[in-house]
C-alpha cells in the first residue's frame, strides 16, 4: 500500500531508545521486528548472555512463553475446521478425567467444600480461559487450593508444568476441584496446557509432530518447536530473571543446560515453545492475512476473525482479577488479547496479540496492515516490566511515514 510505510529518522530513534534500555541493563539482549504494507525492519541488540558476551543475532533463539497460546489457537482451530473438534461439544470423550468436576464454593475454601459442575468443559471454556480454573492472581499463599497446585506437576509461571506425560497432567489437575462454574469467569494459563492435552488425543499423535506438519513447516517456521535440537543450542539465548535482594539479573535457564535442550514429556500450550524473530513474524503475517502464507491456508479468513473477537462478556470480566485495567480497554479472544478501546498511542481498536512472560510480544494491526515482533530475555517480575518491552509499542507506532 503506497504511502504505509515505515520512517527511517523514526526507525534510527526506535533503535536508540533500545539500544539505551540494553546499555542501562534493563534487559542483556534483544531481537524485533516490525512488518508493515510488505516493508520489514529489524533490530538485534546487545548480547546472547552477559556470561560470555556473546552478541545477539537475528537467528538467535528465544523461549516465547505465552506467545505460545496463539499457535495452540491455531491448532485447535486446525481440527475444528475439520470437524474433529466442535467448540461447545463436551471434551469428556477425549479428556475423562477432567469429567464430572467439583467447584469450591469459596475460592479460600477448604478442598472438600464443594458442589457439582453445572456442564462440562468444552473447547471454548479452553480458548477463552473460562473452564473454572487457572492462576489465581489473589493473594492466595495459604489457599488450601494453592498449596494443593503447589504439590501436582500443573504450576503456573514461571517454570513451566513438570507432568512427565500428558497422561500425569491430567490425571493431576483432575484430582483438584474448579475455582468456578465452567464458563463463569476469565482464568488465565492453565486451560491452553489442558488445550494441549486435548489436542494431542485429538490429533492421535504427539502434538509437537502435529503442529510441525500443520503449521510450522507451511510457514518455514524451522526453529519453532518444544525442544531445542542439539545443533541448534548455541544459538538459545540465556534467560535471567531479576534477584530481588540484589537487583541483579540470575539466570532462570542456562542455555548449557536448559530445560529446552532435553525433549518434554509434556508440551506446554500455555507457554513451552521456543523460536525466532522470523518464524513469529511469519507466523503473524499469516494472522495478518487472514489464515493465508503465500501459497499455503492455515486457516479460514472466518476462523481467525473468531480467533480475534473478544468473547468475554462485562459480567465474566468483573469477576476475572487480573492485571490492574486490563479490561478497560482488552478483552480476550481465543488465545490472544483483543484491544477494545484505544487509551494509547499504540492500542488501536481491533489490534490484538499477547506477551510472554520471559519479555517477548506478538502485536498485529490488520487496519495498519502491521505486525511487530519483541523477543528479549528476561522473566517479568514484580518490580515492573522491563521498559525495553513496554516502550517497545509505541516505538513502533511513532515509526509510521503517514
Amino acid at each position: 500500500m503506497s504511502g504505509r510505510g515505515l520512517s527511517k529518522t523514526r526507525l534510527a530513534r526506535l533503535r536508540n531508545v533500545l539500544a539505551t534500555h540494553v546499555e542501562n541493563g534493563d534487559v542483556p539482549g534483544l531481537v524485533d521486528a516490525i512488518s508493515r504494507s510488505g516493508e520489514a525492519h529489524y533490530d538485534t541488540l546487545g548480547v546472547k548472555a552477559l556470561e560470555t558476551g556473546e552478541l545477539m543475532r537475528r537467528d538467535s533463539i528465544f523461549r516465547i512463553a505465552s506467545v505460545t497460546k496463539p499457535v495452540a489457537a491455531v491448532a485447535a482451530l486446525i481440527l475444528v475446521e475439520e470437524c474433529k473438534l466442535r467448540l461447545d461439544t463436551p471434551i469428556d470423550a477425549f479428556v475423562p478425567e477432567l469429567a464430572n468436576r467439583k467447584v469450591l464454593k469459596r475460592l479460600d475454601g477448604p478442598l472438600e467444600d464443594t458442589e457439582p459442575a453445572k456442564r462440562p468443559i468444552n473447547l471454548r471454556d479452553l480458548l477463552t480461559c473460562r473452564m473454572g480454573f487457572g492462576a489465581i492472581m489473589e493473594p492466595s499463599s495459604e489457599y488450601p487450593l494453592q498449596r494443593a497446585i503447589n504439590d501436582t506437576s500443573i504450576s503456573v509461571g514461571p517454570k513451566l508444568p513438570t507432568a512427565a506425560t500428558m497422561d500425569e497432567y491430567a490425571r493431576d489437575i483432575g484430582s483438584l476441584p474448579w475455582m468456578h462454574q465452567p464458563g463463569q469467569a476469565w482464568r488465565y494459563d492453565t486451560s491452553f496446557d489442558v488445550l494441549g492435552v486435548l489436542l494431542e488425543r485429538v490429533a492421535g499423535r504427539p502434538l509437537e509432530a502435529f503442529m510441525h506438519e500443520r503449521i510450522f513447516e507451511p510457514l518455514g517456521m524451522k526453529d519453532t518447536s518444544f525442544r531445542i535440537a542439539p545443533e541448534k543450542l548455541p544459538r538459545l539465548a540465556a534467560c535471567y530473571l531479576r534477584n530481588s535482594d540484589t537487583r541483579t539479573l540470575d539466570v532462570f535457564d542456562d542455555p548449557n543446560k536448559s530445560e529446552w535442550s532435553r525433549p518434554p514429556g509434556f508440551c506446554s500450550c500455555a507457554g513451552g515453545l521456543v523460536s525466532t524473530v522470523d518464524d513469529c513474524l511469519a507466523f503473524g503475517r499469516m494472522l495478518l492475512d487472514y489464515g493465508k502464507h503465500g501459497r499455503e491456508r492455515i486457516l479460514s479468513r472466518p476462523s481467525v476473525e473468531l480467533m480475534t473477537t473478544d468473547h468475554i462478556t462485562p459480567e465474566q470480566k468483573s469477576v476475572s482479577p487480573f492485571f490492574p485495567g486490563f479490561w478497560d480497554n482488552n478483552g480476550w479472544g481465543f488465545g490472544v488479547g483483543v484491544t477494545t478501546r484505544r487509551d494509547e498511542l499504540a492500542s488501536p481498536v481491533g489490534s490484538y496479540g499477547w506477551a510472554g512472560g520471559y519479555g517477548t510480544l506478538l502485536h498485529i494491526d490488520p487496519r495498519e496492515d502491521l505486525v511487530g515482533v519483541f523477543l528479549s530475555q528476561r522473566v517479568f517480575d514484580e518490580s515492573g516490566l522491563p521498559l525495553a518491552f513496554t516502550d517497545f509499542p509505541t516505538l513502533m507506532y511513532q515509526s509510521f511515514d503517514d
